[in-house]
């Protein structure tokens, strides 16, 4: 059964992301609810088994009613480190993705999913879960540039610079601490093997196929694409002591290697 907003359309609008690394209190205590939800229907004795196998921690013997159970679950929540929280989001989604359904039943870690995304979106929390894996979300315009260019390889048979776009993605995602050299190397990666498949190139780097290529990128777009690719070169591949990039950085250069794929494969479509 759909709940009065859905049936209408009515949500909360978005919250500018604001939280990466943290897991806030009300994302912890929204967890428990969300998987006693119908939709979802786990009990407390079974989702204690599963946050003890994901902390490695053993259940209370002590604890054996519903009331003492579910206090254990809140406490195993509230107490680990906050990217301990994103390991036990995923492994519920695994433990309800293993769960048989009845004839006409909603599918549970689908539910689940979508709640826990819909938290996300709602406190600013910069994740996602996504084929049961959590990993780092931008803000829209970046999910739409990445995941459109993403769609657009995958769909040109171009699968070699899609696992670069979605190794930068895994990178970003990384936890405690994000690789953020290896997500700006992945996203250039990316696009130099778009580019090279549209000059006919081979082993040129994305700065001698511009060169080579004047009309691979509109003028004077081509300049600023090739300093971006200067800049990957001295921050993602040459690093500096004392000049490593930011992560905003390495998601700003997601997020343009993901334009300029979309981009190329529109102009090489027929």
């Amino acid at each position: 059964m759909t709940s009065f907003s859905e049936r209408h359309g009515y949500s909360h609008p978005d919250a500018d992301i604001t939280i990466r690394e943290d897991a806030p209190r009300a994302l912890r205590e929204a967890i428990s609810a969300i998987c006693y939800r119908p939709t979802a229907g786990l009990t407390p004795d079974a989702l204690r088994l599963i946050l003890c196998a994901s902390l490695l921690k053993s259940p209370d013997p002590n604890n054996w009613s519903e009331p003492n159970v579910m206090s254990e679950v809140r406490d195993l929540l509230n107490s680990c480190a906050w990217f301990e929280v994103y390991d036990a989001i995923e492994a519920i989604h695994d433990s309800l993705s293993t769960r048989l359904r009845g004839f006409g039943a909603s599918d549970p870690a689908a539910a689940f999913e979508n709640d826990i995304n819909r938290m996300f979106h709602r406190y600013g929390i910069g994740w996602q879960l996504a084929d049961g894996h959590v990993e780092m979300r931008g803000s829209e315009a970046f999910e739409q540039a990445v995941r459109q260019g993403q769609e657009a390889l995958r769909a040109t048979g171009r699968a070699t610079a899609a696992t670069e776009l979605h190794e930068a993605i895994q990178d970003l995602s990384r936890r405690p601490h994000p690789e953020i050299t290896g997500a700006i190397q992945h996203a250039m990666a990316a696009l130099e093997c778009v580019a090279r498949d549209a000059c006919g190139g081979n082993k040129e780097t994305l700065g001698d196929l511009i060169h080579r290529n004047p009309g691979l990128f509109p003028k004077p777009l081509d300049t600023i694409v090739e300093k971006a690719w200067g800049w990957t070169s001295n921050y993602g591949r040459h690093l500096q002591e004392g000049k490593s990039p930011e992560f905003e950085e390495a998601e700003l250069m997601v997020g343009i290697s993901g334009v300029l794929c979309r981009y190329l494969m529109r102009k090489l479509s027929p």
